[in-house]
């Protein structure tokens, strides 16, 4: 929507309307004055509880003038957004944030932001309450006009979130090499058709074909530019503690790991595999074994449940996988599906994304991990969850903790195996 610089410039001369906001940014003292937190949060919530659209900060709405922000602002504008849809609008929103340029009045080029945010699957609350996009102005929505619109899009998530296409993405962002793994190598089948029969892709409410949410996830280089939080954020840190003070908070290495669930499976079990320690058992014999701190089925194990299970909905909720001296932390977005309870997670099998789950179920298992009695990713039987606690209470001799954190992130704390400190 409006992605162009053609398009843009063409909007802006015509002023804003239905799909289009435009915001000047202010300064004063060196911090930013305007637009205000809630006012941003405003704006993009009515854009997403009616049919979606782009917020341009940097030009000011009643000249129409392109004024720009300062280059060594923008990260400070690009924060407001952010802080915007995740603390002042519930649920959070997950925009598109773009940085670019575009000319003024003399043809100078300015820094401008470009905030897209697509119809959204669910009816947003902001300060303002709720409020949708009129025209060129944003208008509280009338009760029983807010009633239908909760019951519509209440019944759309009947459908599962990863599901559903995603609007400002298009089929040529899925990568062939990628999604034909997943097809019958004889299908007769267009490749439209055949994306449409994996749940890859899906018909939007135009009738035009769009990659869905797992389509993107299992067949895009790099999902982030449509699912921002799309991926796994892995930290080794040399202690036991992340308190600012403390100098073990020191981190050793830190990646944001994206692309496919498989590959980004894959590549995290390879960070712990990397960071972790090693200890050294000796023989009878005199000779020496090296083991490792932490089980690799379990933390394979571990990493699968979090990328395949996660509540993708969440804006802003991104996997977390903390690497520390004594133990490992994964932080799983979401709250529990079906009513399960951290203490039945060993006892009970629910699925939150089946498309991902049956997808991932075809990927067969990296590299990384050894021992496993089976060939691919994702088996449906189960046995994850009891792999995690057999395996790493075995090693360790401690048994893993699930916790549930403000009833939204599943956090996993695996005990490593005790390392003897060298001098």
């Amino acid at each position: 929507m409006l992605g162009t610089r053609s398009e843009l410039m063409e909007k802006i001369r015509l002023g804003e309307d239905s799909f289009l906001e435009l915001k000047e940014v202010r300064f004063a003292g060196g911090k930013m004055s305007g637009p205000s937190q809630d006012a941003l949060a405003d704006e993009l919530a009515a854009f997403a509880n009616a049919s979606g659209g782009v917020l341009l900060l940097g030009v000011e709405d009643r000249s129409r003038a392109v004024l720009g922000i300062p280059l060594d602002r923008l990260d400070a504008v690009e924060q407001r957004v952010r802080d915007a849809c995740e603390q002042s609008v519930r649920p959070p929103l997950a925009p598109i944030i773009e940085r670019m340029t575009l000319p003024d009045d003399t043809g100078v080029e300015q820094p401008v932001l470009r905030v897209e945010v697509p119809r959204s699957l669910f009816v947003h609350e902001s300060p303002g309450g709720y409020q949708h996009r009129v025209g060129s102005s944003k208008r509280p929505i009338p009760p029983d006009q807010l009633a239908r619109l909760f019951q519509q899009r209440s019944q759309s998530r009947l459908i599962r979130f990863d599901e559903t296409p995603v609007m400002n993405a298009t089929l040529a962002d899925l990568d062939e090499d990628l999604w034909r793994r997943f097809a019958p190598l004889d299908s007769p089948d267009a490749p439209e058709v055949l994306l449409r029969k994996l749940a890859m892709a899906a018909c939007d409410e135009q009738g035009r074909s769009r990659p869905t949410v797992a389509g993107l996830l299992l067949a895009c280089r790099d999902a982030r530019p449509f699912l921002p939080a799309a991926f796994v954020q892995a930290v080794a840190y040399a202690g036991a503690s992340i308190e600012p003070s403390a100098e073990a908070a020191y981190q050793e290495d830190a990646r944001d790991i994206s692309g496919p669930l498989d590959q980004q499976i894959s590549e995290a079990c390879a960070f712990v595999r990397k960071n972790m320690r090693m200890r050294a058992v000796k023989h009878p014999d005199g000779g020496r074994e090296d083991r490792p701190q932490f089980s690799m089925l379990a933390v394979f194990e571990a990493v699968t449940n979090a990328v395949a299970h996660r509540d993708y909905s969440m804006g802003g909720a991104k996997v977390r996988l903390r690497l520390f001296r004594d133990r490992l932390e994964l932080f799983t977005p979401g709250m529990l599906p079906n009513t399960m309870t951290p203490e039945s997670l060993p006892l009970r099998q629910a699925a939150r994304n089946e498309v991902v789950t049956s997808l991932l179920a075809r990927c067969p298992v990296p590299s990384e991990v050894d021992g496993l009695q089976r060939r691919f990713i994702m088996d449906k039987r189960g046995e994850g969850v009891p792999i995690i606690l057999s395996e790493s209470e075995r090693l360790s001799g401690r048994r893993p903790e699930y916790r549930l954190i403000d009833a939204s992130e599943l956090m996993l704390s695996i005990y490593g195996a005790e390392i003897e400190e060298r001098p």
